[in-house]
C-alpha cells in the first residue's frame, strides 16, 4: 500500500540519522510505529507523508512515486495529522474541516458534493454539537478530532498521525484511539500512527514497527514481536508480557536496567 524503499536521511550532513530502511504498510490495517526518544519514529512518518524528503530512496503508494508527485497529487492521496497543531483564533470548526477539500477543489465556490463530505468528516468525529465553536476554545481532545475531521474531509484512503495522544488525559487518548478504530474498520481507511505507549500500541494495532537509532529492530503483528526481550533491547526496561487471553496481551515494566 504504502512503501518506502532504501530510504536515507540526514540532519547532519555526511551523518545519516536513517540509512537504507525499507517498510512495507499493509493496506486497509492499523500499523503503529514504537521505539524510545530519538529513535527516528516521527522522521519516518514525515518522509512517508512527502513531509521530509529523503536523501535517498523512494516513497510509493501503490505504483505512485511520490517523489514525482506535486503537493496537491499528493493531499488526495495522504493525509497527516501533526503533533502540534494551531489554527487561528477565529477560526471555528466547521471551517477548519473545510480546509480538507482544498486539494479536490478547482475553485472555491462551495458544492454539495464537498458539503456532504465536510457534514460526513464532522459527523464521523463526533463534532456535530460543537461544529461552530472556534477551534482553539476546545479542548485538546476536541481540538485533535477536529484536525482529524479535516484530514478526514481530504477522502484519502491513508491517514498517517504523529502522536495523536500526545498532551492528552487517559480519557481522551481512550477517546482518539478508539475513534482511529472506528475509522479503520468503519471505513478502511489504512492508517499509520506514532504512539510512545506500548499498551495502547499494542491495544490498537494490527501491525507494529519498532525502531531504534533509525533502524526498524521489529515489525509484524503485536503478538508476535512484542516480547521482554525486544522491550529490554529497545527500551532497556525489564518487565512481563501478561496474557489476559489467546488475543489480548499487556507488557508490565519492572525496572529500568
Amino acid at each position: 500500500m504504502l512503501r518506502g524503499e532504501n530510504i536515507s536521511f540526514y540532519y547532519v550532513k555526511d551523518k545519516a540519522f536513517i540509512e537504507n530502511l525499507n517498510i512495507n504498510i499493509p493496506k486497509g490495517k492499523i500499523t503503529t510505529i514504537l521505539g524510545p526518544n530519538g529513535s527516528g519514529k516521527s522522521t519516518l512518518l514525515s518522509i512517508l507523508s512527502t513531509y521530509n524528503k529523503p536523501y535517498k530512496g523512494e516513497v510509493y503508494i501503490e505504483d505512485k512515486n511520490l517523489n514525482n508527485l506535486k503537493s496537491k497529487e499528493i493531499a488526495r492521496l495522504i493525509a497527516t495529522v501533526h503533533q502540534h497543531n494551531e489554527s487561528p483564533a477565529d477560526l471555528d470548526v466547521e471551517t477548519l474541516v473545510s480546509y480538507g477539500r482544498v486539494p479536490h477543489k478547482k475553485h472555491c465556490e462551495k458544492d454539495d458534493e464537498n458539503e456532504s463530505i465536510i457534514n460526513w468528516a464532522i459527523s464521523s468525529t463526533n463534532l456535530d454539537d460543537i461544529r461552530e465553536k472556534k477551534v482553539m476554545s476546545l479542548s485538546g481532545g476536541q481540538r485533535q478530532r477536529a484536525f482529524i475531521a479535516m484530514a478526514l474531509a481530504q477522502k484519502t484512503d491513508v491517514l498517517l498521525l504523529d502522536e495523536p495522544t500526545t498532551y492528552l488525559d487517559i480519557y481522551h487518548q481512550i477517546g482518539i484511539l478508539e475513534l482511529v478504530k472506528k475509522l479503520n474498520e468503519e471505513h478502511g481507511i489504512t492508517i499509520i500512527m506514532v504512539l510512545h505507549d506500548i499498551n495502547q500500541a499494542i491495544k490498537y494495532s494490527h501491525n507494529i514497527v519498532v525502531m531504534k537509532d533509525g533502524k526498524i529492530i521489529q515489525e509484524g503483528q503485536p503478538g508476535d514481536i512484542i516480547n521482554e526481550k525486544t522491550i529490554k533491547t529497545v527500551y532497556n526496561v525489564e518487565g512481563v508480557i501478561c496474557n489476559i487471553n489467546e488475543e489480548e496481551m499487556y507488557f508490565v515494566p519492572t525496572k529500568a536496567c
